[in-house]
């Protein structure tokens, strides 16, 4: 009797070992894989930064933030990381059941559009007529190129292209003239001369400087997990110091998607300096918000309110 009750005792230890030992799930759609700054939560999981919080990443790679987004408000996923700013706002402006949950870049000199080396397009200004990519509908890229035709007044082509990866190949078959990248992607291209950069996202002037892309929450999820997200964003904090402090980090991040150390450091340094993904802050949400009707992505400015219930940061 006594052994039979202390197997039972012991049992109920293990199961209760389990239960403590628990994490939560969190399904995530992270837009274009190993940009810098879309691989804070790989790297924080591969770190062991979110399990430290009780968390597990199921991590979904998207051809860009249209997309991420789309499985944000589908609900497929709960979480959508590196979300196109114009996108969030225009889909919420409409109804959809988005919210903010942190900034994710600001800035956009990480973002640039580039053209074979012996093209004869030298500037934006000679796109008349061409193809001018971006990755889906609705992401910073897509908001970018809508910004460089309204600012340079071009007749270009706006073209959808989906990731780095996609449109080097169309660029180099000829399929589109202008293709669009981010570092690391290119950058032996670059070096070797095959591809030449004609401009960045920093030269859309209602972007430089200014918050581009966010980090979103599926509202029903928000509102019944909003103590999960609350970690989720505690460890993805730890996580931006832990990529710009421990060597560890970048070479977490080299091997992740095999490139040298000195490639990855380039990409974080050259790149993206600090401020760039800190997630605290949207910078130049007024002119966010009037940059959105300019553009056409919000039929008006969105008042206090609205954006008081889309933008949910959880406090530090």
């Amino acid at each position: 009797m006594k052994s039979t009750i202390a197997c039972a005792f012991a049992a109920l230890a293990l199961f209760g070992s389990d239960i403590a030992s628990a994490e939560d799930t969190i399904k995530l759609a992270v837009g274009q894989r190993g940009n810098w700054d879309t691989s804070v939560s790989e790297i924080g999981q591969r770190a062991g930064i979110f399990k430290k919080y009780g968390l597990t990443l199921d991590i979904v790679y998207t051809q860009g933030a249209g997309e991420t987004q789309q499985a944000v408000i589908s609900g497929s996923v709960d979480l959508g990381i590196a979300a196109g700013v114009m996108g969030v706002f225009s889909a919420f402006s409409k109804g959809a059941p988005v919210r903010v949950i942190a900034a994710e870049t600001t800035g956009a000199a990480d973002l640039y559009w580039y053209v074979k080396a012996d093209s004869p397009i030298k500037t934006l200004k000679d796109t008349d007529g061409k193809t001018l990519a971006y990755s889906t509908n609705g992401s910073s890229t897509h908001g970018i190129v809508t910004a460089f035709m309204k600012q340079y007044d071009l007749k270009a082509k706006p073209t959808a292209m989906g990731g780095p990866a996609a449109n080097l190949t169309a660029v180099m078959s000829g399929q589109v003239d202008v293709g669009w990248a981010a570092p690391p992607f290119g950058l032996d291209q670059l070096d070797k001369g095959e591809i030449r950069r004609i401009a960045t996202g920093n030269d859309a002037t209602a972007f430089s400087g200014q918050t581009v892309r966010l980090n979103i929450a599926n509202a029903v999820f928000l509102a019944a997990h909003r103590d999960i997200v609350e970690r989720y964003m505690k460890a993805y904090r730890e996580t931006v110091a832990y990529m710009y402090k421990d060597p560890a980090a970048l070479k977490l991040y080299a091997d992740w998607l095999n490139i040298s150390m000195e490639k990855a450091k380039r990409t974080r340094d050259e790149f993206f300096p600090t401020p760039a993904i800190e997630p605290d802050k949207i910078v130049g949400l007024d002119a966010i918000v009037k940059d959105a009707v300019e553009l056409k992505y919000t039929a008006k400015p969105l008042t206090k309110e609205q954006l008081t219930e889309l933008i949910q940061i959880p406090p530090r």
